[in-house]
């Protein structure tokens, strides 16, 4: 699942490439993406970019006051073309869910248009990825409900102290809320927790104010780091770029490069946490989430 890194780094690709660009036509191929009715999709053609930006894990491009926005999900993704197909897709069928296509002005002797393409793409059989056609980002009730962005100017250690000792969450699931904390997904606080040394059970309010501090400084640490990878990288290089970076995450069995100890895994039914015992919960191997004790 793209994360706040990747999307970050989806985004200035896409800011870069289409600011100034019209976008010529839309094709929605899967009957399931398309989330709003009002406005119809279809004001959207003929309309100048004039910027993208991101909310958690939503890109939203705004089309002349009129936004395009977008969330991966788990499978979803976004691939870029800058020789895009005329040839119509068929509904229903196939891994594209919709297709974008754009021209702008070549700054060149000719005085000509180039072309440019966009296919938001979801794997596997569960359909999640969602499109947005709105005349305010805060009409999506998945932003609308966001809290704050973590790499905000304005989120301060205070801030994040304040939702912790508020809160009887595991936080492993508190880093994950939307709700709470903007972005963060399954893999980054795994990679954020570690580095902080933090059981993924422990209770967000039992942290003591030490190890909050540590947290905060980790959460900035691992995405900004992150960001910092992603950024300048076209799409098609991103999942590498996440994976060369975690450290415990997806990493099961393998040495962790802190302790030398064995990344160890919880199970549950739909994603898995890692961590490293001797970093994070005293050497204590954790059970399947269903049966274990939960270690604070």
């Amino acid at each position: 699942m793209p994360e706040l890194p990747e999307v970050a780094g989806l985004g200035a690709f896409l800011g870069d490439r289409l600011r100034g660009a019209v976008l010529t036509k839309i094709q929605i191929v899967s009957f399931a993406v398309l989330k709003t009715a009002d406005p119809p999709y279809t004001v959207l053609e003929g309309r100048t970019i004039s910027g993208v930006q991101r909310r958690g894990k939503f890109i939203i491009i705004d089309a002349d006051g009129v936004y395009l926005a977008f969330h991966l999900a788990k499978a979803g993704w976004l691939r870029y073309t800058e020789s895009p197909s005329n040839a119509p897709l068929p509904r229903g069928k196939g891994y594209i869910a919709a297709r974008f296509e754009f021209a702008r002005s070549r700054q060149d002797a000719d005085g000509g248009e180039s072309h440019l393409g966009i296919d938001l793409t979801e794997a596997g059989t569960k359909k999640s990825l969602a499109l947005y056609v709105v005349r305010d980002p805060e009409e999506i009730p998945g932003i609308a409900s966001l809290g704050p962005d973590p790499l905000s100017a304005s989120f301060s250690l205070e801030d994040f102290a304040g939702i912790l000792s508020s809160s009887s969450q595991q936080i492993k699931g508190l880093l994950r809320n939307q709700g709470v904390i903007a972005g963060i997904g399954n893999a980054y606080s795994d990679e954020i927790l570690h580095a902080a040394r933090i059981s993924p059970f422990a209770i967000a309010k039992s942290l003591d104010p030490e190890a909050v501090r540590v947290l905060y400084d980790s959460v900035h640490n691992i995405l900004g780091a992150a960001v910092e990878e992603a950024v300048g990288k076209a799409p098609n290089e991103l999942k590498d770029a996440k994976r060369s970076t975690m450290r415990v995450h997806g990493r099961t069995g393998q040495a962790c490069p802190v302790c030398g100890d064995t990344v160890r895994e919880v199970s549950f039914a739909d994603r898995a946490l890692q961590y490293c015992p001797r970093c994070q919960t005293g050497g204590k191997i954790l059970a399947d989430r269903r049966t274990s004790r939960f270690l604070k």
